[in-house]
């Protein structure tokens, strides 16, 4: 009998990739995935440390989880419940010691051992645990993927940083930069084509430290790759994330304007605007340096839409320094970004730094930011009114939008993503009419902007 797994993914794209792809490992032993615990036989947690409170909503899955293993246990059956991912890694053994649900606990770059764990979970009656750092061994060992396909699809090129910055503990919980070989990112790449995606995401934790090496043996730069990529004829666009100030090249800035695949949107992420909070971070780049990168982007490419990340709050964060960090969003102008208060993560420098900034100025610093990045926002959005784009679609609108009083629902309502990867929304006659252009890419013109999305007409 077919065995059911349920997987609770936390945090970045490269915790929903490695997700798909225990369930593939998964599915090749015999599990179908399940929505619910409740009468699963196993259940997979695949947690992030880089949230605030990590371990906390750990703990208080797996307390959600007890009754549902208890029901399973009283009925002669048995619910196996692992813990990956980088809480995984950096708690370990712990995570048992506070825990007795947990049969089995695996990091970030050994889950490709899952299969075995489970069978020695169930064969010896003893706890398993797996956190080497084997990420050439996991990519050999991996099975292609039995997940459903959509319209675009992530592929893992790069994995690890050896940046250190002070907040963060990815170096600790992913290892060191390993970078997969080209003829094998682009065999999967071509076999995603052939399953009908059309939109490569190339991801990595530094994806343009990118240096996998090529069919000669030498080492390659992401731009290298991004051009092998954009040549597969049924890859219609191209993306990559997340990337790293210092990792970003003449070259790959000049694909931007060369390759018309590569879409015009960059996350570039710089956390602060101070140059005394980026020297505190580690980072090793100035707020002068990050601009001298964007002039040279827009230079390549005029229409280039800008993301980061900010982080509002970092030990000894001053007044001044905050307003720099305003001062850089004003000169440069996002089109979207993400922001977080800064939040200790244990075992980082800045965790045991003395100079911590109260809560509450956090908190009203966070507000100035996200108040000014949302008015980016919407400027960047309103300046698409009137104007024709490509859209890529892939599915129906969600019902919430697709019922709101600004796009009062006619008949279905198509959702696609536009090349600077905002949502696009548009009315359709049935139910039938959409499905005939999911996967496909049709021109639209833009006939409203919202802070977070467009609504248009087909062209």
């Amino acid at each position: 009998m077919t065995k059911k797994l349920h997987i609770k993914t936390y945090g970045c794209q490269m915790n929903v990739y490695d997700s798909d792809r225990m369930q593939d490992l998964m599915t090749a032993v015999g599990y179908e995935t399940t929505d619910s615990p409740e009468g699963a036989d196993m259940v997979i947690i695949n947690t992030c440390h880089i949230r605030e409170k990590a371990s906390e909503k750990l703990f208080s899955d797996l307390g959600r989880i007890r009754p549902h293993k208890d029901k399973m246990k009283n009925d002669g059956s048995q619910m196996i419940v692992a813990v990956a991912g980088c809480v995984a890694q950096a708690e370990g053994e712990e995570i048992f010691r506070r825990s007795n649900v947990v049969d089995i606990i695996v990091g970030p770059e050994s889950y490709q051992t899952l299969p075995d764990l489970v069978g020695k979970v169930i064969r010896e009656k003893k706890k398993q645990i797996n956190l080497e750092f084997t990420p050439n061994d996991k990519f050999d060992v991996l099975p292609q993927s039995t997940a459903g396909v959509g319209t675009s699809a992530f592929v893992t090129v790069q994995e690890g940083c050896d940046k250190f910055c002070t907040f963060c503990v990815v170096p600790y919980t992913r290892g060191t930069e390993y970078s997969r070989e080209v003829s094998k990112i682009v065999a999967d790449a071509k076999r995603l084509a052939e399953q009908g995606v059309s939109e490569i995401y190339l991801l990595g934790q530094n994806v343009n430290a990118y240096h996998g090496l090529d069919e000669k043996g030498e080492a390659a730069s992401l731009a290298k790759l991004v051009a092998e990529i954009a040549a597969i004829p049924e890859v219609k666009r191209v993306r990559y994330t997340t990337s790293h100030p210092r990792d970003m090249t003449d070259d790959l800035i000049t694909a931007h304007g060369s390759i018309d695949k590569l879409m015009p949107f960059l996350h570039l992420p710089i956390q602060s605007g101070s140059n005394n909070v980026l020297k505190g971070m580690n980072r090793k780049h100035t707020r002068q340096d990050y601009f001298k990168i964007i002039e040279k982007i827009r230079a390549a490419r005029p229409d280039i839409g800008l993301s980061s990340d900010f982080i509002v709050g970092f030990p000894g964060e001053s007044d001044q320094d905050f307003e720099d960090t305003l001062d850089l969003i004003k000169r440069i102008g996002f089109s979207q970004c993400y922001s977080f208060k800064y939040s200790p993560r244990p075992g980082t420098p800045a965790a045991d730094a003395k100079v911590q900034v109260p809560e509450e100025i956090k908190t009203e610093r966070l507000a100035r930011l996200q108040k000014l990045l949302t008015e980016q926002q919407i400027i960047f959005n309103k300046g698409f009114e009137g104007k024709v784009m490509d859209v890529l679609f892939e599915k129906e609108a969600p019902k919430s939008k697709a019922n709101s009083p600004e796009t009062p629902r006619h008949g279905t309502q198509l959702w696609g993503k536009s090349p600077w990867l905002q949502s696009v929304i548009v009315d359709v006659s049935s139910e039938e009419e959409a499905k005939k252009y999911f996967g496909k890419i049709a021109s639209v013109k833009i006939l409203k902007s919202r802070p977070s999305s467009l609504v248009g007409v087909l062209v």
